[in-house]
């Protein structure tokens, strides 16, 4: 079994190159996991920022 370092270098190195022949197909449409990333973000961003301005006014 190999390290776990090495494991992570191989996975990155893997997307990299999944990433680099991605954008050589000249596909420039979103794919699903695009979307629920980019969902998954800002709902992230949005439930947390009432707290931070919350937060920033009981602080300030």
């Amino acid at each position: 079994m190999a390290p776990i370092s090495e494991e992570i270098a191989g996975a990155f190195v893997n997307s990299q190159n999944e990433m680099a022949s991605h954008y050589d197909a000249g596909q420039q449409s979103f794919t699903t996991e695009d979307i629920l990333w980019a969902v998954g973000i800002w709902s992230v961003i949005l439930t947390l920022s009432p707290v931070i301005v919350f937060y920033m006014l009981m602080v300030a």
